[in-house]
């Protein structure tokens, strides 16, 4: 299946403020682009033009952009098609869960406590609830199913400094702290997890009457490999295309202003097409 994705976001700010944004598809992503992925910057104004920047990998594998804005209106936007198998995320497998003495070196930081994930306030509570589940499957897919019924979600109930405990407690929230909540409670119990952000549209699913944006989800360690969770949906969907994973959100966020700014536009896109509605002349073979 071919998916049309992209964005297109509008910020102010009133001196030149430097910006990182991780906005870019992951790097395991790039094989299935099928036309050029490339950000555009400009400073709008009586003279629009576009703005130097540059990318880098950060320390956890993800393409970040380093731009500066100068005073008054940036305008950053990305059209691309991309290919995906159309097969729904992949359970792990009903594995026990792997001693922490044999886990990788790599994954070990995904086991500790992060700027939103305070695995000390909810270590009496995950061992209590999870720890006699001795799957790794079924450990993970329990804290999904936990954390699904647990929490109210509710775009009105958005705020950007909510940690996995508050969430825990105050019980609404957005998909940052659904994934959150259990991307905490699976590294309590010794599961490896990682905070992920991407695209998911509304692709094999009743559409959804609100703005299309931006999602997260978080992947779990299981017998070797990384599998993919969603405790906001509770279910396996299709078309989910990863753009940046890190220890929680401040690892992934989106843009990151050092200055004040204003969001003034945004705009996400993700829709599944045909062939005949991709640009023949652009797409890349598969």
């Amino acid at each position: 299946m071919l998916i049309k994705a992209g964005f297109d976001i509008v910020m102010s700010s009133f001196a030149p403020t430097p910006l990182i944004a991780l906005l870019s598809v992951h790097p395991s992503r790039n094989r299935d682009l099928r036309t050029p992925h490339h950000i555009t910057i400009e400073a709008e104004g009586a003279s629009p033009r576009t703005l130097p920047a540059y990318n880098y990998i950060d320390s956890f594998g993800n393409v970040a952009t380093r731009v500066t804005m100068p005073a008054g209106r940036t305008r950053l936007r990305n059209s691309f098609v991309i290919s995906d198998s159309g097969l729904p995320d992949r359970r792990a497998p009903d594995m026990p869960v792997m001693p922490v003495n044999a886990l990788p070196e790599a994954v070990l930081p995904f086991l500790l406590a992060s700027r939103y994930c305070e695995t000390e306030r909810l270590m009496q509570f995950a061992w209590a609830q999870f720890g006699s589940i001795l799957s790794a499957r079924g450990r993970v897919e329990a804290i999904v199913d936990w954390v699904h019924h647990h929490i109210q979600f509710g775009y009105q109930f958005a705020r950007k400094d909510r940690t996995a405990w508050e969430g825990y407690q105050e019980r609404v929230g957005v998909c940052r702290d659904f994934a959150h909540l259990a991307v905490t409670l699976c590294r309590c119990v010794n599961i490896p997890a990682r905070y992920c952000t991407g695209y998911l549209g509304d692709i094999g699913v009743p559409l959804v009457d609100a703005p299309m944006d931006f999602s997260a989800w978080f992947e779990a360690f299981v017998d070797g490999e990384w599998y993919t969770y969603d405790a906001r949906h509770n279910t396996p969907r299709i078309g989910r295309i990863v753009m940046a994973r890190g220890r929680d959100a401040t690892d992934v966020a989106i843009t990151t202003a050092f200055g004040g700014t204003n969001l003034e536009r945004f705009d996400i896109v993700t829709d599944e097409i045909s062939q005949s509605q991709a640009q023949p002349g652009l797409l890349r073979a598969a």
